[in-house]
């Protein structure tokens, strides 16, 4: 009765759980598993049109009358082309409409078959957005395509209505109906703010589990707020968070995980996640929460955008997060739970990261003597991970370019915010990270409050650091990008002070002029020069040891 197109499935199973009712179907061949899907759901409304361009606005009075969210749907190449002037009509009065086309495989096209073109994204800026299904194949092929169907469906009324795009890739063979009901599916919803009905679903779990991802300094509690906050959520930061809940919150989350094996793991796994904030570092926490997800993971945003980063989303909720934790430290008749304090004792047990003379101990001797206040900058790759070992000092402010976790660009930007700021700014900086960004002296615009903590080990580390990568001498070069190169005749030409090490009893002297509260007469430059297998070693014997 249905097609064993498993993303025709989730399309017409995620229809049907959005509420939408109406359908135009069009006639042709590579739609017909569609229209033979659609049309045999007792749930649906099905209107035969013969001539897209008429279907289109047939479809738009059908939504006006009702003032409901109606759906078209048209077979391959120019058949779709005839519902543009449908669609910039829906677009201008804006009206909620989904587009379905059914697809040729994206390798035929442009290859002389027959009634294909470029289809995905052929509306442009007339659709609010517009989605390719994949050909579902493995289970995240078809997270991947729920995902994207709930995006599009959502968008038809998410800050004013219009219409959105599904296309829908058909290979061969097509004419096969062999299913007879229509699989469970995730059904995303989003609330504009915060309401009575999220705060009873609240009260519904008592394991909840907060990760905040990366975040500028705004907003804080008061100890009244965030005492009531950690009684009630296992609170997870780190430190590119900028956490405004001190104390008490779940830091070391990867040492934490690493500590644990999967029935340990299980025992800890949340019911409901609530996620707010931008990036997260920890690859371990994000595997942990894809295996064991939650029953419930909200993401809260001012800008409401579908962010499914564990595979688990049910809710977004489109609200500054601050004002999302302030409607929750107000409610009453909250279950009481040990889950927080479960996850805060394991904390309290791992061991502290302590290492001999390595690029993380220089990071971590640094950190622990920061002044207050100050700015600290991390690059990435292996430095903002290593970071993450060690306790930040209260009221040291964070920054590092987490948005696509490329190295290019850490120092430019670290200048660029220092040129404004009234404090010492500390940027902490990989030799492969300072290298490609060395540029970011060359411009006059900072001052003696930089502090650079350079980290040459005259390569990559964090690649030599990969599990299960193993190399030959030839491709070893190009992977890890050895060199021999010193930053210190760059620095000393652009006026800043340098200083280098190359053992613990020269990184602790350095480490008393480099972190001095002062301000020194010139910018400071240190040059931490470490050999990258021991650094290596050091830091698998530390994990090891967390395993024990």
């Amino acid at each position: 009765m249905y097609t064993h197109k498993k993303n025709i499935l989730q399309l017409a199973a995620l229809l049907r759980a959005h509420g939408i009712r109406r359908i135009v179907l069009c006639p042709g061949s590579r739609d017909i598993p569609l229209v033979q899907t659609f049309a045999h759901i007792p749930d649906f409304v099905c209107y035969p049109m013969t001539d897209e361009r008429s279907a289109g606005f047939f479809a738009i009075g059908l939504a006006l009358h009702d003032n409901t969210t109606v759906a078209v749907c048209c077979t391959s190449g120019s058949a779709l082309l005839n519902l543009h002037p449908a669609i910039s009509e829906a677009y201008y009065q804006q009206v909620p409409l989904v587009v379905i086309s059914a697809d040729r495989p994206a390798a035929w096209i442009g290859q002389m078959d027959g009634q294909t073109l470029p289809q995905p994204g052929v509306f442009g800026t007339l659709v609010k957005k517009s989605v390719n299904l994949p050909d579902i194949q493995t289970d995240e092929d078809e997270w991947f395509c729920n995902r994207l169907i709930n995006e599009a469906l959502l968008e038809t009324c998410h800050h004013g209505k219009g219409p959105v795009h599904i296309n829908v890739p058909v290979s061969e063979p097509f004419f096969q109906f062999p299913v007879t009901q229509l699989p469970d599916v995730r059904v995303i919803s989003r609330y504009q703010g915060w309401n009575n009905q999220l705060a009873d679903r609240l009260r519904q779990y008592t394991r909840r589990m907060v990760v905040a991802g990366q975040m500028n300094r705004r907003q804080t509690f008061t100890p009244e707020q965030y005492t009531t906050l950690y009684k009630h959520f296992a609170w997870i930061v780190e430190n590119i968070n900028n956490p405004t809940l001190p104390e008490q919150a779940i830091t070391h989350i990867d040492q934490l995980l690493y500590s644990m094996d999967n029935s340990a793991q299980e025992t800890m796994c949340p019911e409901l996640l609530i996620t707010y904030g931008g990036h997260i570092i920890s690859k371990r926490l994000k595997k942990f929460l894809r295996q064991h997800p939650p029953m419930e993971h909200w993401h809260i945003s001012a800008d409401g955008n579908i962010v499914d980063l564990f595979g688990s989303l049910s809710t977004v909720i489109e609200i500054e997060p601050h004002a999302f934790w302030q409607q929750v430290v107000q409610l009453q008749n909250l279950p009481g739970s040990d889950y927080p304090q479960t996850w805060r004792a394991k904390v309290q047990d791992l061991d502290h990261a302590i290492f001999a003379y390595s690029q993380m101990k220089a990071i971590g001797e640094v950190i622990r003597r920061l002044p207050n206040p100050c700015t600290l900058h991390l690059a990435n790759s292996s430095t903002v991970r290593y970071a993450q070992l060690f306790d930040l000092p209260t009221g040291v402010e964070v920054q590092s370019n987490r948005g696509v976790n490329g190295i290019e660009g850490s120092l430019s930007t670290a200048i660029g915010y220092a040129s404004v700021s009234n404090q010492l700014n500390f940027i902490l900086i990989g030799d492969l990270s300072f290298f490609y960004d060395m540029n970011a002296l060359w411009n006059p615009n900072y001052r003696n409050n930089v502090r650079i903590l350079l980290l040459n080990n005259e390569g990559g580390e964090i690649f030599h650091a990969l599990s299960g990568l193993s190399l030959d001498e030839h491709t070893h070069h190009f992977v890890i990008g050895t060199h021999h190169a010193s930053g210190k005749a760059w620095a000393e030409d652009r006026g800043f002070d340098y200083l280098c090490t190359h053992n613990d009893t020269e990184l602790q002297t350095a480490l008393d002029v480099f972190t001095q509260p002062n301000p020194t007469p010139h910018p400071l430059l240190l040059e931490v020069f470490t050999d990258k297998t021991r650094d290596t070693d050091l830091l698998k014997a530390y994990y090891h040891k967390l395993k024990q």
